[in-house]
């Protein structure tokens, strides 16, 4: 997958289905918790610097951000998970939206769930991972911040997440960093297939 990143445009940040693009093209979403560096994977995954904003607020992305990537692809950036400073009735309005997202959106053909390889999955990680098969959805799991744990010690803490999520054989499980960009190739041929 080849990506000309002066061809990658933010879209629209929907609130609701009346909103969402009618491309008809093919949509990866990315999931992942509210700090687990969503913002700085788009921007690896598209060449780009700052095509997401990436914020040291965690849980400022409340709506769905819709990217048109290089024509090829729509990435829809869902709002990030478990951050414990929203009032019970924003989380109540984001797990609708994303629930509805996920569950009735022709378009989606896989997610891309990020989560922190430096710590074990937390429970919200597993209950949306779980979610995700309920669905029927392809997964790809990425580990982010891959480059703040020794090399000797990766594949130790990939088992843990593989064991943690239960994850299932045709899912692909991705160490990633997006400071030295490791694993570029690996996360491009993996949403390739969904293109």
């Amino acid at each position: 997958m080849k990506i000309n990143p002066n061809n990658v445009e933010f879209m629209i940040s929907a609130m609701d289905v009346s909103q969402y693009p009618t491309e008809n093209k093919n949509e990866i979403a990315l999931s992942g918790r509210s700090n687990v560096g969503k913002s700085s994977f788009i921007n690896a995954i598209v060449g780009r610097k700052n095509i997401a904003r990436t914020s040291s607020k965690p849980g400022k992305t409340v709506n769905l951000n819709f990217y048109n990537v290089d024509e090829q692809f729509i990435m829809v950036d869902v709002p990030g998970y478990g951050y414990a400073k929203q009032s019970k009735k924003d989380r109540e309005k984001w797990g609708e939206l994303i629930e509805a997202y996920l569950a009735e959106r022709q378009e989606l053909q896989a997610v891309v769930q990020l989560i922190d390889l430096r710590h074990k999955p937390t429970q919200d990680d597993i209950l949306m991972y779980d979610f995700l098969k309920h669905l029927d959805l392809p997964v790809i799991v990425v580990c982010t911040k891959a480059d703040k744990i020794a090399k000797s010690k990766v594949e130790k803490h990939l088992k843990i997440v593989r064991e943690s999520l239960e994850v299932e054989p045709e899912d692909t499980v991705i160490d990633f960093s997006s400071v030295d960009k490791k694993n570029l190739p690996k996360v491009h041929a993996a949403l390739s297939k969904y293109v």
